[in-house]
């Protein structure tokens, strides 16, 4: 058995049809008795990109002696022309992460991961320091290990004030070598409060977004910022929450 942590994450192809588009990341969130598929925004769609696919697919294990047993899994991401995925807004604007509800029953037999709940959420920003040691579970560039399907991390540091949100914005920076396919990754911070055999015993700070550069870089002269853009995970709160009319909300 792998370390849980590894199970958290899954790589997400997107298509338009059967069309393969981008490769991105996403984890798995877990509320009462709903389970999320998290990723970046952008990965469900991007008009400024002219991304705009139809369906996603993650990868699933199935047995959890033998890891290199996976299948496919597509989800849809529009019924009756509408989009099944949710996506937020805050004070500052827009906020690059997406939820997409997974039907539990709906899983094939077997199937294994492991899912980010809301304790796992940070509750005060004031408590967590600039330069902290963090995490980022994902596939740069696709890259993972093909043969049992598990994603690699990358060490990164708190770049920014956690308490302050950077420019006004809903995200944090973290400092961390990335590539494109790591958008929509859990950012963790490792949860020293925890005791024994929990599972997951990690703090689930942001989501992964994009890199950040200046625009004025010279591009032979100057190297990348190597800063990234993490949106605050406490959004998950409010993306998660049951709809008016469903039963869950009763």
């Amino acid at each position: 058995m792998t370390e849980p942590l590894l199970l958290s994450a899954t790589q997400i192809s997107t298509y338009d049809g059967d069309l393969l588009l981008t490769r991105a990341s996403g984890f798995y969130f877990s509320r009462a008795e709903r389970l999320f598929l998290v990723t970046s925004g952008h990965v469900v769609l991007d008009e400024a990109s002219k991304h705009f696919p139809s369906r996603i697919e993650i990868e699933l294990h199935l047995d959890a002696v033998n890891l290199t047993r996976s299948t496919g899994w597509s989800m849809p991401l529009y019924r009756d022309g509408k989009s099944l995925w949710r996506q937020g807004a805050d004070s500052g604007g827009e906020i690059d992460v997406a939820v997409l509800e997974i039907e539990r029953a709906a899983l094939p037999e077997g199937a294994l991961f492991r899912a980010f709940t809301p304790e796992h959420l940070q509750d005060s920003l004031d408590e967590i320091e600039v330069g902290s040691p963090l995490l980022i579970v994902g596939f740069p560039l696709g890259f993972h290990d093909t043969l049992h399907h598990l994603a690699v991390v990358r060490q990164a540091a708190i770049a920014s004030s956690f308490g302050l949100r950077f420019q006004g914005q809903g995200y944090f920076l973290t400092d961390a070598r990335t590539h494109r396919g790591t958008s929509g990754a859990p950012v963790v911070l490792r949860d020293r409060t925890v005791h024994g055999d929990a599972e997951l015993p990690w703090k689930l700070l942001g989501v992964h977004s994009a890199r950040m550069d200046m625009k004025t870089r010279d591009l032979f002269e100057d190297e990348t910022l190597g800063l990234n853009c993490a949106w605050y995970a406490d959004i998950l709160m409010t993306l998660t929450e049951p709809e008016p009319d469903s039963p869950s909300a009763a």
